[in-house]
């Protein structure tokens, strides 16, 4: 524990030393943990300022000379040093003396002339050494070498090497080595037999030019005989001419024991290919090579129609790479060559044709590579071509990178292959042609990325698949019937498509592994891939995803279960929708239960409904919002009646006045009222519910059309009245009618004493008129009914004889026909003459006083609580 913390604090004060010195120098390398990378920085000297802790450095691709004494001593604890590339002339002998530690060390590409033995002396751990393509006259190496005994690849020589002496590698001959390396110049002059012999290599490169010394080619292969070789690289064998001599080059490639040959670049004729191909067929070689060579025909190969030369080639694996001249394929102008090859790869050779005769030939194929090409479907597939008998073995055909436009013409090139199980075409030109493919029951995997594919192109696919994969392929919309079929789909790989959204119904049951990153989907859920039960691993960042409940469930959920696996979660995964949330992580996107839980959603919107039900039928009952509802209906319900029985025509007055009263007042009524204005002279018509209703009618159409067919309406106000559901539909209603007017229409007769303020609430229009209207207020005592009785005649102004139209308004009769008594005024007491009394009325009012009020003045006097009118009120003489 101890030691983690204190490595820990290490590296952090290390960091952070680093970033101090790279601010405080010029140095413009780029430094990360302890490596230094100034590639390429067009520098004439080692920056200073470099960290002392560095272990790798990086000084490649520049413009150095020199390296000095001085310029890397103080990196002391330097591993690896690439100098590569440069100019470097001259490297002091202690410039290496403070790096014991170096194992990795390149001057590869400068412009040493002489190898730097001494310089070597304090680097004893040195694993890999790169010297080759200096300006070496000489490949002498030095005792030094000999002490290098960690030594595991070594490269040497340059285009000023003319010689090899038998001397120059002997410091060697003890030291077993990966990797051995030799360049010389363009043409090597001469080379002492038994040179090479002294070496012991995994893998031996030559890029030794022979153009005019051929004959040295047989004394190397001969100081290698008996050797065992992983690999035996031949670079520019021949650079700038092709070989026409007789003698057998190549003879000495039957006694080494080289698993892998390879001809890199340099120029091969028929005559010299056929002299490597014989030697190798009865060599140990099992894989060969032939990279970028150029290849030319022999003018003086004679083709005679019978069987070709080379008939015994049995390899691994052959692989004719970077050729530009396509007749090397046939170079013999047969294919026998190929026909004990198990693994062929034919990449980037530039032939557009395949005759027959060569799918025969390649009867021991397993793998056939025909990548990089210019094959179109009638050179790959040619209908006049029998190839029931061909490719018995093959398994792999990749044909990537191609001309290829047709999946049938695949289908029917490999309806008779029965060993075939996995077919690459990506890169070619698959498009969404409707195509009768006729696949045989045994391709299990499918690679056609970067094609040209829709939704139709799902048809021509072989259903026996395990491993499909198809993205970056313009496809936008799935085919599920497919993947119904495609029972045993394993992988599925979609990446980079247009997939506009993810099919509800996608079943495919089997299915392991998905990849739809890089599409044009935005919605996912948990139910997405519920028809998926054995999917394990999905790929699906890169889209542009809607940041809603159905997303952070599905991610919630598959993390949490870890039955899924997101694996490139959660980097990849960015919101494009809703807009605030554009560019946000969808790991950071955390939204509220109260948002996402559609149940709990469901449960607060039914309590907050009901609450607010309750607290608005609450409401309701305080401020009677019912009744005043049920009011306004029986209103409309009995206007709506009254329209569809008599018209919209206007009607005369019918009543002087309307009486509002309780059943329990129904007596003072009969005895009082009536009589004292119904047997006047004329005689007021008056309308009461007991007498006037007509029978069979609704009650409510009753009251409202009395209401409207009498010029007023008398309400007789009583504890009685306010405890009356009728009387207040009444008052309602002449309240209705009274709306835009001024209420003259209404007269209140308060029977009994009643205080305002203890009213319901609903009574809030007759609190209103007690507060602001003139009321008349019935007396107990006989003697002052009289003038009540005057006084209500005059509110009710003068009565018409039956049936003609009363006059609107409150403001009673004309003068010259009724007569004026006109009261006199109350005068307060304890008021001097001329003094104004607080509580008179207003300029223009009288305030009516009737003897008999009870006040304190006059005692016998009936008062009038409220002002009645502007003017004095007029008053019916009987």
């Amino acid at each position: 524990m101890l030691s983690s913390v204190k490595n820990s604090w290490t590296n952090v004060l290390l960091c952070i030393q680093m970033t101090l010195v790279a601010s405080d120098s010029i140095s413009p390398c780029s430094i990360t943990g302890y490596s230094a990378n100034c590639k390429g920085l067009n520098l004439d000297q080692v920056p200073p300022g470099l960290p002392a802790s560095l272990e790798s450095l990086d000084l490649s691709f520049n413009k150095l000379t020199a390296i000095t004494n001085k310029d890397l001593a103080h990196l002391t604890q330097l591993r690896s040093l690439n100098l590569e590339f440069n100019n470097i002339s001259l490297i002091e002998d202690e410039a290496f003396a403070s790096n014991a530690l170096l194992k990795e060390l390149s001057v590869f590409n400068n412009s040493l002339t002489q190898v730097p033995s001494k310089l070597l002396e304090p680097l004893s751990r040195l694993r890999s050494l790169e010297m080759s393509n200096n300006l070496f006259a000489s490949a002498a190496l030095g005792e030094v070498f000999s002490t290098l005994r960690e030594l595991e690849s070594l490269s040497m020589g340059g285009p000023l090497l003319l010689n090899l002496s038998r001397e120059d590698f002997l410091p060697l001959r003890w030291t077993p080595l990966k990797k051995f390396a030799i360049k010389s110049a363009s043409s090597l002059q001469h080379y002492d037999p038994g040179t090479l012999s002294v070496l012991q290599t995994d893998q031996m490169w030559f890029d030794v030019a022979l153009d005019q010394k051929p004959e040295i080619l047989p004394l190397m292969l001969k100081d290698l005989a008996g050797k065992t070789f992983a690999v035996l690289r031949f670079r520019n064998l021949f650079e700038f001419k092709y070989y026409t001599g007789s003698q057998d080059l190549f003879r000495g490639l039957r006694d080494i024991v080289a698993r892998q040959l390879v001809f890199f670049r340099g120029k091969f004729n028929e005559n010299l290919l056929r002299m490597a191909l014989l030697n190798v067929q009865g060599s140990a070689v099992k894989d060969l090579g032939l990279v970028a060579i150029d290849f030319a025909r022999s003018p003086d190969f004679v083709n005679d129609g019978l069987e070709s030369s080379v008939t015994d080639l049995v390899l691994d694996n052959l692989l004719l790479q970077d050729i530009s001249n396509p007749d090397v394929l046939r170079f013999d102008w047969r294919f026998t060559w190929l026909s004990r090859v198990v693994r062929l790869t034919i990449r980037n050779v530039n032939f557009n044709y395949v005759p027959c005769d060569s799918w025969e030939e390649m009867r021991n194929a397993e793998t056939v590579t025909i990548a990089g090409n210019r094959l179109t479907d009638e050179a790959l597939y040619n209908q006049r071509c029998d190839y029931r008998s061909s490719m018995p073995k093959l398994r792999v055909l990749n044909a990537n990178a191609n001309e290829l436009a047709s999946l049938r013409a695949l289908s029917a090139l490999t309806a008779e292959w029965t060993a075939l199980r996995e077919l690459d075409v990506s890169r070619n030109k698959l498009g969404s042609t409707r195509e009768s493919c006729s696949w045989k029951q045994n391709v299990t995997k499918l690679v056609m990325h970067h094609n040209m594919v829709d939704q139709v192109t799902f048809g021509c696919l072989p259903t026996t698949l395990l491993y499909l994969d198809m993205s970056y392929s313009n496809l936008d919309l799935l085919d599920t019937g497919y993947f119904r079929q495609a029972t045993q789909l394993q992988v599925l790989l979609l990446s980079g498509n247009k997939i506009k959204f993810l099919p509800s119904g996608w079943k495919s049951p089997n299915l392991l592994s998905l990849a739809v990153d890089g599409n044009s989907f935005g919605l996912i859920g948990a139910g997405s891939f519920s028809s998926m039960p054995r999917l394990v691993n999905l790929t699906a960042g890169n889209n542009p995803y809607h940041c809603t409940c159905d997303l952070h469930a599905f991610i919630q959920d598959t993390l949490g279960k870890g039955r899924l696996n997101i694996t490139d979660w959660p980097g990849n995964y960015k919101c494009y929708h809703p807009e605030p949330l554009l560019e946000m992580t969808v790991a950071k996107y955390l939204p509220g239960r109260l948002v996402c839980d559609v149940r709990l959603v469901i449960a607060v919107s039914v309590v907050t409904t009901a609450a607010v039900a309750f607290l608005l039928v609450g409401l309701c009952q305080v401020f009677n919002v019912p009744w005043y509802l049920k009011a306004m209906y029986l209103i409309l319900r009995a206007q709506y009646r009254a329209r569809q029985e008599q018209g919209e025509a206007g009607r005369a007055y019918t009543y002087h006045a309307f009486i509002s009263y309780s059943h329990s007042d129904a007596d003072w009524v009969r005895d009082h009222l009536l009589p004292c204005l119904e047997n006047c002279d004329p005689p007021y018509r008056l309308c009461i519910h007991e007498r006037d209703f007509q029978p069979g009618k609704w009650i409510i159409d009753n009251i409202i059309e009395n209401i409207e067919d009498s010029r007023k309406v008398i309400f007789v106000l009583s504890r009685n009245f306010v405890n009356s559901e009728w009387c207040n539909y009444e008052l309602y209603f002449a309240h209705q009618r009274a709306i835009g007017k001024s209420f003259n229409d209404v007269i209140l007769v308060v029977k009994e004493t009643i205080d305002p303020e203890s009213l319901p609430s609903k009574y809030c229009k007759l609190k209103k008129m007690l507060s602001t209207k003139t009321y008349l207020e019935w007396p107990s005592e006989p003697k002052r009914q009289a003038f009540f009785w005057a006084q209500m005649r005059g509110v009710l102004g003068k009565a018409t004889p039956t049936g003609e139209k009363a006059g609107g308004g409150g403001g009673g009769q004309p003068t010259d026909r009724v007569s004026m008594v006109e009261l006199p005024l109350e005068v307060g007491g304890g008021k001097g003459e001329g003094e104004e009394d607080s509580t008179a009325a207003p300029a223009g009012q009288r305030q009516v006083v009737l003897p008999g009020a009870n006040n304190d003045t006059e005692p016998e006097s009936l008062l009038l609580h409220k002002v009645i009118s502007y003017q004095a009120i007029p008053i019916e003489v009987t």
